[in-house]
């Protein structure tokens, strides 16, 4: 197996156990994706490229955080899910639990292409949506199907996530984002158009990065 600072297979194991365990047969279904990434990454752009080498670390076990923050959640939605962080991976981890749903957003037809043969490679319990995530959010508010976590990373600033999830936030679910040391200015740019009850999670795995934790949001402006 390559690794990340040539750690050996035993080690990387532990590394990502510390964040969530896994069992060892998820672990290696994950290294065969991590094998799917490198291969398609040489056609498609799916992740940048310096994080290839850090792929446990930057990808799995920054994704696995949101599992640490919502063990018991049974239905995630994930937006602009691209190559599968975090909610691939989230899948993959849960994939014991029969009962728990994940549905991947993705409107890009190459990316989500590789998102539905990921999920098989990781034995994954995944619905992959290739379409627009207004048009998938709407048909969850519609519908009488309960969320209960929303997540996104890299997708867009937290003023246009909000937009984006509002109708299944509205709904009661939790929204969960990825963001990096700008997060603080992100939080202010949606002052007089949204509030909301927040909690930062500081980041286990990159030093300023956090993870927000968002409920009850209410519209101030259109």
């Amino acid at each position: 197996m390559r690794s990340e600072t040539d750690k050996d297979e035993l080690e990387t194991f532990r590394q990502v156990n510390a964040v969530y365990p896994v069992s060892r047969e998820t672990f290696e279904r994950m290294d065969d994706y991590r094998d799917l990434l490198e291969t398609w990454q040489r056609k498609t752009n799916l992740v940048a490229p310096d994080t290839l080498p850090y792929f446990w670390s930057r990808h799995v076990c920054d994704s696995l955080q949101c599992l640490t923050i919502f063990p018991e959640a049974k239905c995630w939605v994930d937006l602009g899910s691209g190559a599968g962080f975090p909610g691939l991976i989230i899948a993959a981890a849960n994939r014991e639990h029969k009962n728990r749903q994940h549905h991947l957003v993705e409107s890009n037809s190459k990316k989500s292409a590789f998102l539905r043969i990921g999920a098989r490679t990781l034995g994954a319990n995944a619905t992959i949506h290739s379409d627009r995530i207004e048009s998938v959010t709407e048909q969850f508010s519609s519908s009488n199907e309960r969320v209960d976590v929303v997540t996104a990373r890299a997708l867009a600033p937290l003023r246009k996530l909000l937009e984006l999830s509002s109708d299944l936030l509205m709904q009661g679910a939790v929204g969960l984002f990825h963001k990096g040391r700008d997060f603080q200015r992100e939080i202010e740019d949606c002052h007089g158009f949204w509030r909301f009850d927040l909690i930062i999670h500081n980041s286990r795995i990159e030093a300023d990065s956090v993870l927000l934790e968002i409920r009850n949001p209410v519209r101030q402006s259109s």
